[in-house]
This record gives C-alpha cells, sequence and structure tokens, in this order.
C-alpha cells in the first residue's frame, strides 16, 4: 500500500506571529513520534509567497505521511493526537484536513 498523507491547514481565532509558534511547537511535541509516521513538517504559512493561486487563509500548515491506513487510524485515537486537539482547539477558528494516497 502507499503511504497515507495527512495534511491539515490551521486558520487561528487570533494569527500572531506568537500564536502561530505555539502551536506549531505544540505539533512538533504531540505529533511527530507516532508508529508509522515516515515524514512530518509542520510550520508557519510562507509569507513571500503571495502569488493568485497561493492559499493564505491558514496559519500553520502540518503534513504527516503514514506507512499505511492502519497507523493513520491508530494516530486519530493516540492520546497524544487527542491530547494536542484537547489542549489546542480553543486556538482554531477553522481546520481543514487532507488526506491522500502517496507514491
Amino acid at each position: 500500500m502507499p503511504p497515507l498523507v495527512h495534511v491539515v491547514y490551521f486558520e487561528l481565532h487570533e494569527p500572531t506571529p506568537e500564536n502561530t509558534q505555539k502551536l506549531v511547537a505544540a505539533c512538533h511535541k504531540y505529533l511527530k513520534d507516532h508508529p508509522g509516521v515516515v515524514y512530518f513538517a509542520a510550520g508557519g504559512l510562507v509569507e513571500e509567497l503571495d502569488r493568485p493561486v497561493n492559499q493564505r487563509d491558514f496559519q500553520v500548515a502540518l503534513c504527516v505521511a503514514f506507512d499505511s491506513k492502519a497507523n493513520h487510524d491508530i494516530y486519530q485515537t493516540a492520546p497524544l493526537h487527542l491530547e494536542f486537539i484537547a489542549e489546542n482547539k480553543p486556538t482554531w477558528k477553522r481546520v481543514r484536513v487532507f488526506d491522500s494516497w502517496g507514491t
């Protein structure tokens, strides 16, 4: 099976640089070391890329590729993932999740 790529875009209620960095740090603290993770990245919007095709309605992007759908499914209910959500959800204005198969 190909890897399952889980991409999440977070828009914050208060999109300050400090709040953006706090969420990026929380992503790294709670989400990067789960079983089956083959790629992990979390970071803020690249401000200087402002072309008509660039989406700019988020502050933090998260990308986690899992070696299997089974490990993705385990991640969804893992205690650290649930702790991340509970701790950070109040700061989120909108969250968009895009899951796809990698090659």
